[in-house]
């Protein structure tokens, strides 16, 4: 009798774990770099003289170019298999950030920043493709809501690392250090099984001589086109209220709100502590009371904590715990983002599953290139206040989307 499929076991097993660990420890990493450089811009624009814009096109450039790894990635890993792609995007980013360190003027940041983008883009689809096809279909939405919790736990890391450390040790340094992603892959990648769901299907098409088709081009055929685009519409309301509240919200409680760099960071760990419990009790409650509710219900916290923080502030922060507390709930809304790889991973055909969940998810973050520099210009008359706000419109359109 043939072996089972790793997605057939009754339970999870080490092989399983190891895939999670990898999948999850990339995600940690893919966003601790993102948010890092947004407790960095202000150090970098002082030591290399650049304006809030020139600061918002970096910062923008990278998301842009999270859509093109998205895309590149997606391809190459359904051609050549989701461990190998999953390791290669986590030393491209890794090796993007490191350089960052030595960026001596605007040029050489912008081709780094894209170098990170480019790898940032293709691990997260990549991974949760992995663990979809791996796991037990009754486990999955589980496991992929852990694998998602790596979003907050790598901005609590670098709430850490840029409030706290980078004042000691440098801009410059902190990038260095953020080398260390690129170890873990050398430390796991003999332990990782490749997708047998994958391996499968190359077998299959191999032994029937199957013409490989364009996989991108395939998404916008009669039989996926529909399906794709409201797929990735999803993805760009919900990807709009992330990075309208996330691009600048260091840089806000700094300047708009007087906050030091390491209170900031205090302030950034309680969102993330919000968002943990998010994005670990989605799972939970979109399994029992549906994935539309849940998302509704989800996004509409997200959107009243923003209001409050943001165009409601000095209504309330004669009580400054109330500020707190809707930080928390601002956070607690992005475990929405849990129901993304379940659902993009059921919705696909194995042949171009990682193609059509990196496109959607890439695409939809790379057209944020715009998020930073409209929050700039909004800010010349309205602050940063007022740009962020618009990120709890897009978050109700999420959950209402959905349905």
């Amino acid at each position: 009798m043939a072996d089972k499929l790793l997605n057939e076991s009754e339970k999870p097993g080490k092989l399983h774990f190891r895939i999670l660990f990898i999948s999850w420890a990339g995600w940690v990493f893919d966003f601790y770099d993102l948010i890092l450089f947004s407790f960095l811009l202000l150090p970098i624009g002082q030591e290399l003289h650049f304006s809030d814009l020139q600061l918002s096109y970096v910062m923008g450039t990278s998301l842009a170019a999270t859509a093109i790894g998205g895309v590149i990635f997606g391809i190459l890993s359904d051609k050549y298999g989701r461990k190998t792609m999953l390791q290669l995007t986590i030393v491209t980013y890794s090796i993007g950030t490191f350089l960052c360190g030595i960026a001596p003027n605007l040029f050489f940041l912008l081709l780094f920043r894209i170098i990170t983008g480019l790898g940032v883009g293709g691990e997260w689809a990549t991974g949760q493709t992995y663990i979809g096809e791996t796991f037990p279909p009754k486990m999955r939405g589980r496991y992929g809501a852990i694998m998602q919790t790596g979003a907050p736990f790598g901005i609590l890391l670098a709430s850490v690392v840029g409030g706290f450390l980078s004042p000691v040790i440098g801009w410059r340094a902190c990038f260095f250090i953020s080398v260390l992603p690129a170890l873990i892959v050398v430390y796991v990648r003999k332990k990782l099984p490749e997708s047998d769901v994958w391996i499968k299907r190359q077998n299959i098409s191999l032994s029937t001589n199957i013409k490989e088709k364009n996989k991108f081009l395939t998404l916008f055929s009669f039989q996926y086109r529909k399906l794709f685009i409201f797929s990735l519409i999803l993805a760009i309301f919900d990807m709009s209220a992330y990075w309208f509240t996330y691009s600048w919200l260091p840089a806000y409680l700094n300047q708009a709100r007087h906050f030091t760099l390491t209170k900031s960071a205090v302030w950034m760990i309680i969102t993330q502590l919000g968002g943990l419990l998010g994005y670990f009790s989605f799972g939970f409650a979109a399994d029992k009371y549906g994935r539309r509710p849940t998302y509704s219900v989800y996004s509409v916290l997200m959107a009243v904590g923003l209001i409050m923080i943001t165009l409601l502030w000095d209504s309330i922060i004669i009580y400054p715990f109330l500020i707190l507390i809707f930080m928390f709930l601002v956070g607690f809304g992005t475990g929405m983002f849990s129901g993304y790889g379940p659902l993009f991973a059921e919705l696909f055909p194995t042949e171009i599953r990682n193609t059509a969940m990196g496109s959607a998810f890439n695409l939809a973050r790379g057209i944020q290139f715009f998020t930073p520099v409209i929050i700039a210009y909004i800010a010349i008359k309205y602050g940063l206040a007022g740009g962020i706000s618009i990120a709890a419109v897009f978050a109700l359109l999420t959950g209402i989307w959905l349905w």
